[in-house]
């Protein structure tokens, strides 16, 4: 988004006519002071609603459906409930933002037929692996860890209408949750009808959205670490790193594995009554490296507690066994204790509370969060496709080590998450981005490549004894249709790139389908400018509050590195 753009959004925004009751017309009678009730709700109205810069922005813009003077006394009424009883009805809070919701008209990318493309030479796919290579090393000798990136975008996301918003407000746990769920939404319907729109929410090229937004939140979690394992993992196997870079990998790696399997483990009850060792994604302070500013409203954000989740578990020991640690952490066999947050039908308690993609069969599925040994589960709990394939990739990748084979109850819970691919895939909801909660549909696909490379490194007996249906074959054919027809076949950034070439790689496509994401990951390279090869994009999100978006430029370049490393290999073999 250039300056003029940038100007003339901000001064449509200061200028328009008001046409009915503003966000802040609503909330500041109620929110801005108050004695008694919730604290937190006006505390997080203050500090993410009210702000200076939100407020100029959105002071002029009204609603006029708030000129009726019911409907206006409905929603501060439920806000009113919000702030002063001590067990709101959030069903009934939600109502009025929900029907409210009906117009805000967010919509998934949907990018342009692509334009012929030009395989780049040998020599340009080097020189990026060895420029993404170096960004990270230099980036992790720079602060002690590589970081990540969160960013909230507040027109929030295509997927949350007043339906999802309902099922936020009940199926979460944490009030302070349930508060900024409640404001972000209702801020969103604002933001909706204001010039300052194209300001918070600009077009973007491709798939992933680019992190432009001013204020990114820097933090370091062992989720992201696991995977910036496997980058330089990729990178010193390439060949192409000196012997300095090779050293200086090595090192980042053992420190990162640390980071994971030590400094990130968590103790939790387990469903048997023992206690497990899990890896949280968020330890405790100092070491997620916030701010300053951000450690200080965090809590004010209405995340105060955050509790170990099963995909950062699975990544952490996958990473950590892909570099030949021997950590006795990873003797614990996992399947054991993921079994208890399997989803069955009809014979466990309902696990998933906030069911935003329940357009998908969860039946076989694991779901995201782990109550501490406080019992907290601040988040409700959901189901994501993608976190449940790192489940079965650390699980191959563990074979022998947790016996799984060897133990009917360790092979079934397999083969029930295997049948929970399956059907997600032949139903085709695998394409829908509603399917997913943290992630895309292009990420599931190159996260399905890394579960597919496992799986095929297995002796062909083991093979047939966990897939012995060949659930596998037909969701590799049906990952690369999607990949080879909508994704590729259209206009990609180089994030969307870098996924299509992990996906086409891991999954054995023939060499020449390479050429499009190739183009484009090397035509982009230096959109970064200066400091890095590549920009920041979205890798993973939440939903709730808001659209929540994380990532950042060395995320990307550990992406782009992974995926010219795969495709490098295949192309030098000639397989």
């Amino acid at each position: 988004m250039g300056f003029h753009d940038i100007a003339g959004a901000v001064c449509r925004s200061l200028t328009v006519r008001k046409d009915g009751p503003s966000l802040y017309d609503v909330c500041d009678p109620l929110l801005l002071k108050y004695r008694g009730g919730d604290a937190h709700l006006g505390k997080f109205y203050r500090t993410a609603i009210g702000n200076p810069a939100l407020r100029g922005l959105l002071r002029r813009t009204g609603l006029s459906a708030l000129r009726d003077n019911a409907r206006l006394g409905a929603l501060q009424a439920a806000l009113r409930e919000a702030r002063d009883a001590e067990a709101p009805d959030w069903m009934a809070i939600g109502a009025p933002v929900a029907a409210l919701m009906e117009d805000i008209d967010v919509r998934h990318p949907q990018p342009a037929a692509a334009a012929p493309a030009q395989a780049p030479a040998a020599a340009e796919i080097e020189r990026v692996i060895r420029a993404c290579g170096a960004h990270l090393l230099r980036a992790y000798a720079k602060n002690g860890f590589i970081p990540t990136y969160a960013a909230f975008n507040l027109i929030g996301d295509a997927d949350m209408g007043g339906r999802e918003l309902s099922m936020a407000l009940t199926g979460l746990n944490s009030r302070g949750y349930k508060n900024s769920t409640l404001l972000f939404n209702l801020a969103r319907i604002f933001i909706a009808h204001s010039p300052a729109r194209a300001l918070i929410n600009p077009p973007w090229r491709g798939i992933a959205e680019p992190m432009w937004q001013p204020m990114q939140i820097r933090h370091r979690s062992a989720y992201y670490d696991a995977f910036f394992t496997e980058a330089l993992l990729g990178f010193i196997e390439t060949g192409l790193a000196s012997s300095a870079e090779t050293s200086a990998a090595r090192g980042a790696i053992a420190d990162m594995v640390d980071f994971c399997l030590s400094v990130s483990a968590e103790e939790v009850p387990s469903h048997d009554g023992s206690t497990v060792n899990v890896i949280t994604a968020l330890a405790p302070l100092p070491h997620p490296r916030f701010s300053r500013f951000f450690a200080h409203i965090k809590q004010d954000l209405g995340f105060g507690i955050y509790v170990p989740d099963c995909d950062t578990t699975a990544c952490s020991f996958s990473a950590a066994t892909q570099a030949g640690s021997e950590h006795p952490i990873l003797k614990q066999p996992l399947l054991d204790f993921y079994r208890g947050y399997q989803v069955r039908s009809g014979a466990n308690e309902p696990r998933v509370t906030v069911p935003l993609n329940d357009n998908v069969d969860y039946e076989g599925g694991v779901v995201t969060w782990i109550d501490n040994l406080a019992g907290d589960r601040p988040y409700g709990n959901d189901l994501d496709p993608t976190l449940n394939l790192d489940i079965l990739e650390v699980s191959f990748r563990n074979l022998k080590r947790w016996r799984i084979l060897e133990t009917p109850q360790r092979l079934e819970t397999v083969h029930r998450i295997i049948d929970f691919q399956r059907r997600l895939v032949e139903s085709g909801a695998f394409r829908n981005p509603r399917s997913h909660i943290y992630y895309l549909p292009e990420l599931y696909c190159a996260y399905f490549g890394r579960c597919y490379a496992a799986f095929i490194a297995l002796p062909l007996a083991a093979q047939r004894v966990i897939d012995p249906t060949g659930a596998f074959a037909m969701i590799r054919a049906q990952v690369l249709l999607y990949v080879q027809q909508e994704l590729i076949a259209y206009e990609m950034n180089a994030f969307d790139a870098a996924l299509a070439l992990m996906a086409l790689a891991h999954l054995g496509a023939e060499v020449a389908t390479f050429t499009p994401a190739l183009h484009c990951v090397v035509a982009s390279f230096g959109e970064g400018g200066g400091r890095s090869p590549y920009k920041a994009y979205e890798w993973n999100k939440m939903k709730t509050p808001t659209r929540i978006l994380v990532g950042g430029p060395e995320v990307t370049s550990a992406f782009v590195l992974m995926a010219l490393a795969l495709a490098r290999k295949r192309m030098v073999s000639g397989e």
